[in-house]
């Protein structure tokens, strides 16, 4: 099985994050950046998946060279080889554009990715790539089973969850709990030094949207302790102060 995980590089969750620029760039400094998260779960279950139909596993990353410490990790965890698209992902449509490109020339059978990245959360880019590509494109996948060629899927829905069968190839946008996360062991991190990591230049610089400023959400204010029986006063402060009713 030739499986392609597309895997972002995002600020860890408990960085402290801020802006320069005229709030126009994100400051980068002193920031620890990680795998996405569910893109951690794609890569875990492909690995999972090579495992038990044997294969292999190209991890790919549109990003620029200080992303390749997060792609060496992806090695480490299992991934066989790696493609890196020299690009700063500028939007969904121009990294769904870049990843549609290698797709077509892999011959993949599967395409593996989280079901969004947790910098801009827009979970756009697996409809895009099955759109460009002719192929089925569902998310958010929970589960994952292939039987030859085809796969057995539950995904979440509103209230719920569908439990589909869907024919290779298809695009899946991956969320918990599709497989446990995999820490690389030494083993796997000495081995990910020698792997091959291609370096392949973007297709086209076509871009959708355009950044107008980054804004940080308000401070949190002082708690109000309302007294459990006073309802009319709770009811009160969430329509006229909080206005969430």
């Amino acid at each position: 099985m030739n499986i392609l995980v597309c895997i972002t590089h995002v600020p860890d969750t408990t960085s402290k994050i801020s802006f320069t620029d005229d709030n126009k760039k994100f400051d980068t400094n002193g920031v620890q950046f990680i795998i996405g998260p569910y893109d951690d779960y794609a890569l875990a279950r492909a690995v999972e998946l090579k495992e038990q139909n044997g294969g292999k596993i190209t991890v790919l990353n549109v990003g620029e060279a200080e992303t390749e410490p997060t792609i060496r990790k992806a090695l480490a965890i299992g991934a066989d080889e790696a493609v890196r698209i020299n690009a700063f992902p500028k939007d969904s449509f121009f990294v769904a554009n870049q990843i549609a490109k290698v797709a077509k020339e892999g011959n993949y059978d599967l395409i593996l990715m989280g079901r969004e990245s947790i910098d801009f959360n827009g979970g756009q880019v697996h409809g895009m790539v099955g759109e460009m590509l002719g192929m089925p494109s569902l998310s958010p996948v929970m589960k994952l089973d292939i039987e030859g060629n085809t796969a057995k899927v539950a995904r979440e829905i509103e209230g719920g969850k569908e439990y589909l069968e869907v024919t290779l190839p298809f695009v899946a946008g991956c969320q918990e709990p599709i497989a446990e996360w995999k820490i690389p062991n030494m083993r796997g991190i000495m081995g990910a030094r020698s792997k091959p990591l291609n370096v392949i230049e973007p297709d086209n610089d076509e871009v959708k949207t355009t950044l107008e400023n980054f804004e940080l959400p308000p401070a949190k204010g002082a708690v109000k302790m309302i007294d459990a029986d006073n309802v009319s006063e709770l009811v009160d402060l969430l329509k006229n102060e909080a206005k969430v009713i």
